[in-house]
């Protein structure tokens, strides 16, 4: 008898107790006997009854709250990306009672992301998806989820150390050494390349820009020791100087005809270059983002790796659903595609949803 036609009415003939009985085995209820639960165990195997795990959570009727922490962000498609993929997963489960709880943080304030580490925890949520801050206040966020037995994503920065259910981003240091690389097939005879970094006091917004920087100097090193990196400093905040400081690097380096930068803010370059006419200058960045795109038509940005933010955001729920409500064994590590866009190639680019 195939498993998906066998009734628990079956289930309790063949081990010869109450329906009652059976039903309170298959839902792990309490008040059952170890003597009657060996039968119905014996009597399942005998069986090869395989339970129905979809139609068992819609009839639990239980809800699930489900918990992103994410920075704060204006007209940052990369993270609106993040969301609505979150969201979209949501929606897609919410018949099984999911719903989804988005609290922001300021990005650079490891203060900020407490408070919000603070408000998550008193809404006792069943699972949570985590954009780390420092690793010192991230920690002491994930300890009390250990504590609380809540399980968490990472998303965007992998600490291993904190031993989250999950893991969804780039291989940070590997996209950085691959972007290198792909860079250098065209500016193999350059002595000096322009690095645009975006910085609040001092620091990029994320360990993963610092890890893809960390690789991309690597393979520099490795394989172009002599040419010359040169930083160009923006202030995250202050998007009225850009046009000045940018103005006066190009002056001040005429010669230098590529840049890269490992943010999601390559624009800021691209739109500056169509501003100023200028078309002997090639940007790489990231993000596959909507002014990044655009910069990409028009030219003045020649390469973006991409990184999947909507997959990614999407992912993360679709894995706490797994892992809470079908009580599924998930991927600890998933390392989203490393992917190069250009011109020829940038409108084939597609949300991909997992499920």
């Amino acid at each position: 008898m195939a498993s998906d036609k066998i009734r628990i009415k079956d289930i309790a003939v063949r081990a010869g107790v109450s329906v009652g009985t059976v039903d309170r085995v298959l839902h792990e209820r309490p008040n059952v006997s170890k003597t009657a639960r060996e039968k119905v165990e014996k009597a399942l195997a005998e069986m090869d009854y395989q339970p129905n795990m979809y139609a068992s959570a819609l009839a639990y009727n239980k809800s699930y709250d489900f918990h992103l922490l994410i920075p704060k962000h204006e007209n940052e498609a990369y993270w609106d990306e993040i969301e609505e993929g979150a969201r979209g997963a949501t929606e897609l489960r919410r018949d099984f009672g999911i719903s989804l709880h988005i609290t922001y943080f300021e990005r650079f304030s490891p203060t900020s992301f407490t408070k919000a580490a603070r408000e998550c925890l008193k809404e006792n949520p069943d699972g949570v998806v985590i954009v780390p801050s420092t690793l010192e206040a991230t920690r002491q966020f994930t300890d009390k989820l250990h504590e609380q037995q809540i399980p968490f994503i990472l998303l965007d920065s992998y600490m291993p150390d904190l031993k989250p259910l999950a893991f969804y981003g780039q291989d940070s240091f590997q996209s950085g050494y691959f972007a290198a690389r792909m860079l250098m097939l065209i500016a193999s005879k350059e002595k000096e390349i322009m690095l645009m970094k975006l910085l609040k006091d001092g620091q990029v917004g994320s360990k993963q820009q610092m890890n893809r920087e960390t690789g991309f100097r690597h393979y520099m090193s490795d394989h172009f020791p002599d040419t010359k990196i040169t930083d160009v400093d923006l202030p995250w905040d202050k998007p009225e100087t850009y046009k000045q400081t940018l103005e006066a690097f190009f002056k001040q380096h005429p010669h230098i005809h590529h840049c890269i930068t490992f943010n999601s803010k390559a624009h800021i370059v691209g739109e500056f270059l169509l501003k100023s006419n200028r078309r002997d200058v090639q940007i790489m960045g990231y993000d596959m983002v909507p002014k990044n795109a655009e910069c990409v038509r028009r030219g003045s940005i020649s390469f973006l790796v991409a990184q999947h933010a909507y997959m990614q955001g999407y992912a993360c729920i679709w894995t706490l659903f797994d892992a809470i409500v079908m009580k599924k064994e998930v991927t600890p590590v998933n390392y989203m595609p490393i992917e190069l866009l250009s011109r020829e190639n940038i409108d084939f680019y597609r949300r991909k949803n997992i499920g």
